[in-house]
């Protein structure tokens, strides 16, 4: 299960928890529904609804990070290997459905990934600046994809139905004693999550070798070399050996056994010569160099990889290292408001990998995200044009913060509402296209884009207030009010209503 204490804050994750637990009894005590995965009672509508509370806390949460080119990267070989389960069966019709298959970043360098009930799934930053290839990583997200796939989270609440009371009054015993010292809630709380976890450690075990087995045969169908599991084994075991000073809770939620590691090297057909382990590619390269600064290491290292291209061993390093460097020098650069050292950074970097179509991209990308961030929105806009409109989110995203820096946010509207009628949960797109259209003197329009955001995010309320204020401007008038548009409120409205009532009948 997960580490969460590093990830998100524990007064968050335990009214998530209360929540979660009493779903599932709920879930539990009613009459039996045909469930899918060995033992799972819990139903496969009861554990998304369970997954939607639990992340409508974690958006709120300032370590949540939405980065547009770094959820890209983890999403598309994310993606190949939810492909890869339904083709080979793994992924039942019903669960493709009902659940979200959805990544959420992390802004944490401690190195960590976890499954969540329907289909939702933590990254931290640390992970994907530490690993040193895609493969890698895609056997790590493999892993965790068939912790879902196989209904292991379900499997798990039917145990821990047995060990809810010892959960539940470890927290009644805190919230109790909180008036007197506040330390000894968090020690009740924490010691009544450990011995539960304890009790179930066994279970747990057996899944995480099922999730072996099951994520290793994913990889060579979606693409991705075998070798990248063994290879990410031989970098825990290292950690482990070092004996986990804090910076690996993946560890901890997902201990390394001599069971585990010899299964996977077994895999190597017998006879045959050892893979080599995959070769880095520039792109890779370039999200992990991105994923290590956006994780906020400090000003003090952020100056060191500012200085690291300079250094007299820079030239001899193998290109896929050079263009790491630079691209974090140049994104440490900006963040340290240093345009001239950033603009000079990113100049040698897309020099770099002009032959690499994906590399070259993300260079762009940057150019542009440097030049915005040093007040030239005119420029940003001159680098990515070259696509019109654009079909990418990064650059969607990029385009229409460029257009209202330059005070031309209204050009952006109509790419982004494209965007959305097809990506209705991309709550930074709505939120985008508000801005557009308020700019195009539609505030009607502004004010529904807001709620939907909201909504997105699974904070019903916050878009039932947003909808309601759209009613109380139609209902003023006036010739800025669209009369359809007012329509579309009344629906979303109603539907956002239902949705929050069933929220609140779940608590």
């Amino acid at each position: 299960m997960p580490d969460f204490k590093r990830f998100w804050p524990l007064a968050l994750i335990l009214k998530a928890l209360v929540a979660s637990l009493l779903i599932a009894n709920s879930a539990l005590a009613q009459p039996a529904l045909p469930s899918l995965g060995d033992g799972a009672d819990l139903t496969t509508s009861a554990e998304r609804r369970l997954g939607d509370r639990i992340i409508r806390e974690l958006y709120r949460d300032p370590d949540y990070i939405d980065d547009a080119v770094v959820h890209e990267y983890v999403q598309g070989l994310f993606l190949a290997l939810v492909k890869a389960a339904k083709e080979r069966g793994e992924l039942s019709p019903e669960l493709d459905e009902r659940f979200a298959w959805e990544i959420l970043l992390g802004r944490d360098r401690s190195v960590n990934a976890f499954a969540l009930p329907g289909g939702y799934f933590g990254v931290h930053l640390g992970l994907i600046g530490v690993v040193a290839t895609r493969d890698e990583l895609a056997s790590v997200l493999a892993h965790e994809l068939s912790h879902v796939t196989q209904r292991h989270i379900a499997r798990l609440m039917a145990s821990q139905a047995k060990q809810t009371p010892l959960l539940l009054g470890a927290m009644v015993l805190g919230a109790l004693a909180a008036s007197k010292n506040p330390g000894a809630t968090q020690a009740l709380v924490v010691g009544g999550q450990a011995l539960a976890i304890q009790n179930q450690l066994n279970f747990s075990r057996d899944m995480e070798r099922e999730a072996d087995r099951i994520g290793y045969g994913l990889m060579a169908p979606a693409g991705f070399a075998p070798q990248g599991f063994v290879s990410m084994f031989d970098k825990l075991q290292q950690a482990n050996r070092l004996n986990d000073n804090g910076s690996w809770p993946y560890l901890r939620s997902h201990p390394l056994t001599t069971e585990r590691m010899a299964d996977m090297h077994a895999r190597t057909p017998p006879g045959a010569a050892p893979a080599a382990a995959p070769a880095p590619t520039l792109e890779h390269a370039l999200v992990a160099a991105r994923a290590r600064v956006l994780s906020n290491p400090g000003v003090d290292t952020l100056r060191q990889w500012v200085a690291e291209p300079q250094g007299s061993s820079f030239a001899a390093q193998p290109a896929h290292r050079r263009a790491a460097s630079l691209y974090a020098a140049a994104l440490g650069s900006s963040q340290l408001r240093d345009a001239d050292g950033a603009r000079a950074a990113v100049g040698k970097l897309q020099e770099l990998v002009r032959d690499d179509p994906a590399a070259r991209r993300l260079a762009r990308l940057l150019a542009a995200e440097i030049a915005l961030a040093a007040g030239n929105a005119q420029a940003a806009l001159n680098t990515l044009d070259r696509e019109q409109p654009p079909t990418r989110r990064p650059e969607l995203v990029l385009r229409a913060q460029a257009l209202q820096r330059a005070g031309r946010g209204g050009e952006g509207a109509s790419a982004l509402q494209s965007w959305v009628a097809l990506h209705p949960q991309d709550a930074t797109a709505w939120q985008l296209l508000a801005s557009a259209w308020q700019a195009q003197g539609q505030p009607l329009r502004a004010v529904r884009a807001e709620a939907e955001a909201q909504a997105a995010r699974y904070d019903y309320a916050a878009a039932v207030d947003r909808f309601k204020a759209g009613q109380d401007l139609a209902r003023r008038g006036g010739p800025e009010v669209d009369h359809i548009e007012a329509s579309i409120i009344d629906t979303r409205l109603r539907a956002v209503q239902s949705l929050l009532k069933e929220q609140a009948a779940e608590r």
